[in-house]
């Protein structure tokens, strides 16, 4: 098992969240890959963005697969001016390559908003680490294992 794997394993026991995270047969790099592999909608995928703002602090939006952050809601979520995180970056705090980044086992803990449509579903499926594993969850426990604020900021 790789460590991010172990990590979001961990992190999932630890929020007391039952699931076990599922090795795909393809890549699940983004939400259309994941949609299929979790034969869901594109909006129960909850993806995992990243902001890094001015002061160099990253911000993550848990967002429907379907949507895209709105950069002026999110800067007014944020309290700065956000642009594109930098990959090196997001490997060092979060412990996670882009493509792979999972909504928890964060290496360091951030400032995290969930959008409000991903409470509209039953279950969701997010990144577990790896580009190949997710795991699927009732929205309200993720939103509880963040610590996430729910709050619109899709376009």
């Amino acid at each position: 098992m790789s460590k991010s794997l172990a990590r979001v394993t961990a992190a999932l026991t630890q929020a007391g969240i039952r699931t076990t995270p599922l090795a795909m047969a393809e890549e699940t790099r983004t939400a259309e890959q994941a949609a299929v592999a979790a034969g869901c909608t594109l909006d129960q995928i909850v993806k995992s963005i990243l902001f890094q703002g001015q002061s160099g602090q990253l911000y993550l939006f848990l967002t429907p697969g379907g949507q895209q952050v709105d950069p002026n809601l999110a800067t007014g979520l944020a309290g700065e001016p956000l642009g594109r995180a930098d990959p090196a970056v997001v490997r060092a705090v979060t412990g996670f390559a882009i493509g792979g980044v999972a909504p928890i086992g964060h290496l360091t803990s951030l400032p995290t908003w969930m959008d409000p449509r991903l409470l509209t579903f039953a279950v969701v499926w997010a990144a577990a680490g790896t580009p190949r594993h997710i795991f699927a969850t009732p929205p309200a426990d993720l939103q509880r294992a963040t610590g996430a604020i729910v709050a619109p900021f899709t376009a």
